[in-house]
């Protein structure tokens, strides 16, 4: 009888299970990672709500951190029993879009019928653990192409303080880089959840020099302050766009990070650019947007919107846990609250309905 493994599946909307599934074979390519913490991102909500559509009985979660347990015969360069992490995003690095400079894009990966209303490439296709293939949730997990994706953990850094970097810390960090900030800059992140501190964090770290920061809670505006804002805004107890045109001086900001994806979010963040500054879109949208006429200036205001899937690949982890040992930021003060595998289901309910002060949750098989 083939060995099994304890993994949380997606059933139907409303509705993810823990259940027995295969160990996974190692091809010559893979490498097989005894899971030791993974965590629960807003995209899993998403998925969990039938918001984000993928295929039944696939297991969730893109964010691993664990030790090698097996190896393919052709992955060089690293050793059985190994702490490593892997990126959410996982490309081979062969794809037209991963040659042309978007490896979060590697649309090398053909999408099933019907799972997403078409047939053939999609947008997030660099983006497979728990949404093309199994995920993360689990004992164990699949990682393919391991020459390009596993990336040693550093000796003395902890799960926790390299958990963000999978998809929170390098969403966020990308948000900030897409938001061309420039030494000096204000910047305002729009939503205060894992990736917008992570947002605030980048920001600071490219020479932000008035980072401002938007939520409606606030235990978490205090956290932004500890990881690099310098004024925080509650839109509970002001017109935030009007606050931030009174800061700048009527200005407006160089550049928004909108990290939350709602119109509300977006709309806000666009009225509070100033003319030639940058939008950079974080957020996970699961509705039509309207882009407001006055805001946008009839379209001739020089405004730029980026969006962005995380980077992932070797390199970009490696660089993400160089900033964690060097002391520049400590991501590891997200991590609110643990849960064991078997327990997911109790965990997803408390972050999917954001209770009890939870930024992030620590999954342990």
């Amino acid at each position: 009888m083939a060995a099994m493994m304890k993994a949380a599946v997606f059933v139907e909307p409303g509705r993810i299970e823990v259940i027995d599934k295969r160990i996974p074979d190692v091809g010559p390519n893979d490498a097989l990672i005894r899971i030791t913490t993974t965590t629960i991102c807003g995209t899993d909500v998403h998925i969990l709500k039938g918001e984000y559509p993928v295929a039944k009985g696939l297991t969730v979660g893109h964010e691993p951190v664990g030790v090698i347990e097996k190896l393919g015969s052709a992955v060089q360069g690293y050793t059985e029993g190994q702490r490593v992490i892997a990126g959410a995003i996982c490309p081979n690095f062969n794809s037209y879009a991963a040659q042309d400079g978007a490896a979060s894009q590697d649309g090398s990966y053909l999408v099933p019928q019907g799972l997403c209303g078409c047939h053939g490439y999609k947008a997030t296709a660099g983006w497979r653990f728990g949404n093309l293939i199994d995920g993360t949730q689990a004992e164990y997990v699949l990682v393919p192409d391991a020459q390009a994706n596993l990336a040693p953990i550093p000796d003395g850094l902890t799960d926790e303080q390299v958990l963000m970097c999978p998809d929170i810390m390098s969403t966020g960090f990308k948000g900030a880089e897409n938001a061309n900030i420039r030494i000096g800059d204000t910047v305002v992140v729009f939503a205060q959840g894992p990736i917008g501190l992570c947002a605030t964090a980048g920001a600071r770290l490219l020479g932000a020099s008035t980072i401002i920061a938007v939520d409606g809670n606030d235990h978490r505006l205090g956290i932004a302050k500890r990881l690099g804002a310098d004024l925080t805004l509650n839109f509970k107890n002001c017109d935030v766009v009007d606050e931030i045109m009174k800061i700048t001086g009527g200005r407006g900001a160089d550049s928004s990070i909108e990290a939350l994806g709602t119109q509300q979010t977006f709309e806000s963040a666009l009225r509070v650019l100033k003319p030639g500054g940058t939008l950079s879109s974080l957020g996970v949208y699961s509705g039509d947007l309207t882009i407001p006429l006055s805001a946008f200036a009839a379209g001739l205001g020089d405004h730029k919107i980026n969006t962005a899937l995380c980077p992932g690949g070797k390199e970009r982890m490696r660089r993400l846990m160089n900033v964690v040992a060097s002391g520049r930021i400590d991501l590891g003060i997200m991590v609110t609250h643990q849960y064991k595998l078997e327990n997911i289901v109790d965990a997803y309910d408390l972050f999917a309905n954001q209770r009890d002060g939870v930024l992030k949750i620590a999954i342990k098989p």
